[in-house]
């Protein structure tokens, strides 16, 4: 992810000024943003089946993942991003936002078709973020 450092300017250019909604690569990359880290997993997470805990609601979902590279928890102390979302199975960061930058982003893919729906309702966020800074626009 640290290889297109032209994407990763561009995101703190426009963050705060429209709502963003990272997915897989655009998670990295939008903590990348903000001065986080990421690493390279030993293996990655690959599959249809990973249980993802929200923080928010406590739910577990089951989702879909295919990625190579983590945000390092650690790295986002010095930040104003909140670890949303967690892998059950390794405890690794799968979910971050920014409220006040109207900003957030999984790691994993969240509308798998065919697969798991658990996590179709961050389609629906956006939307809701969307039409609220068109409202206030």
């Amino acid at each position: 992810p640290c290889d297109i450092p032209i994407v990763i300017d561009t995101i703190k250019e426009i963050r705060g000024e429209f709502p963003i909604f990272g997915v897989s690569l655009g998670h990295e990359l939008i903590a990348l943003s903000y001065g986080a880290k990421t690493y390279k997993l030993k293996f990655g997470h690959r599959g249809t089946n990973h249980p993802v805990r929200n923080l928010k609601t406590g739910k577990v979902e089951i989702v879909s993942q295919n990625h190579g590279y983590c945000v390092d928890a650690d790295s986002l102390s010095s930040t104003p991003l909140e670890i949303t979302h967690t892998n059950i199975m390794d405890g690794t960061v799968e979910g971050i936002s920014c409220d006040k930058d109207n900003i957030f982003s999984v790691s994993y893919i969240p509308s798998s078709f065919p697969g798991n729906q658990d996590s179709r309702y961050l389609f629906d966020q956006f939307i809701s973020n969307m039409k609220e800074a068109q409202k206030n626009a």
